[in-house]
């Protein structure tokens, strides 16, 4: 898997489920301040997050905006806060002025908004208050972009996790269902640069759908010739190989030479443990964490910076 350099120098760079899973109950535990959490999409880091701690823990997700955020640290002062898929937060200045608050070492933070807003009256929010909350923070991106984002990730625990495409696999066979797609999931994980717990979903909803899923899946790491013949081998009305080789000449992707140089590419270099799937079904849809956010917004309309 390629590395990711988009994460300070000093960052912990988690590979497993197991390591992730120990940090996030040591946060919920209390005895991490602060958690930056970051990593690629699609593997399963908030609900990682989500899984270990109560739900009742105030949980902004999506654009959240400064005085969003504000808001909600008032409404869960003294509880955790998690504010998940901030990657741009952190480039508005607003955003960081606060979070360097939130993320304060002492025990007892301050938290100001000093710019007029009748927000705050219309919801008895204050415009200074304490808090003894602790932060995660959680996302697919961070930029060191000057020193007071550099001040933040000195402040805390800062987790890049990158999970091979294998651990992913092994993850997904905790909740998924459909033997057929995790197996030819399987079968071609050495392919695979970047896993996402997402392929599985998605193949799935296609699957039912009565759609080619397997075009799917290997379209999301295959580009042509090579997706040709990925999709041709895949292709079970084939009799047999020659005529597979056939219809990759008579697509125009190139000679029988070529067929043979990426159908060797394309075998394992080593074989997948046969890992059988328990759940027969879909699970049923998750508990969502209420987020407090749009109830402000129902009410009072679009949450600006001021």
């Amino acid at each position: 898997m390629a590395k990711s350099s988009k994460v300070p120098p000093h960052a912990l760079r988690l590979s497993s489920y197991g390591e992730l899973e120990a940090y996030v109950r040591a946060f919920a535990a209390g005895h991490l301040h602060l958690l930056l959490l970051f990593g690629p999409p699609g593997v399963g880091k908030s609900r990682a997050v989500r899984s270990v701690l109560d739900p009742r823990v105030g949980w902004i997700s999506g654009q959240a905006t400064p005085l969003g955020i504000y808001l909600q640290a008032f409404a869960y002062r003294h509880q955790p806060l998690v504010l998940d898929d901030i990657d741009g937060l952190y480039a508005d200045r607003s955003g960081i002025r606060l979070l360097k608050a939130l993320c304060q070492t002492e025990p007892v933070k301050t938290l100001g908004w000093h710019t007029l807003t009748p927000i705050l009256e219309l919801h008895d929010v204050p415009s200074q208050f304490t808090t003894t909350s602790r932060l995660a923070l959680i996302g697919n991106d961070w930029k060191t972009l000057n020193a007071d984002v550099a001040a933040l990730e000195d402040r805390g625990h800062v987790l890049f996790f990158e999970p091979t495409a294998l651990e992913v696999h092994r993850q997904a066979a905790g909740w998924f269902w459909d033997q057929e797609i995790f197996d030819f999931v399987a079968a071609r994980l050495h392919l695979i640069d970047r896993h996402s717990l997402r392929t599985y979903r998605q193949a799935s909803e296609l699957k039912q759908a009565g759609l080619d899923w397997r075009r799917a899946v290997l379209s999301r790491y295959l580009s042509d010739p090579a997706l040709l013949v990925a999709r041709l081998q895949a292709d079970p009305s084939f009799p047999s190989e020659a005529a597979r080789v056939q219809a990759f000449i008579a697509a125009g992707a190139g000679c029988r030479a070529t067929y043979y140089l990426h159908a060797r590419r394309l075998r394992p270099s080593t074989d997948v443990p046969k890992m059988v799937l328990t759940h027969k079904a879909p699970p049923t849809a998750d508990s969502t964490t209420p987020d407090h956010l749009d109830n402000l917004r129902r009410r009072y309309g679009r949450l600006g910076n001021g």
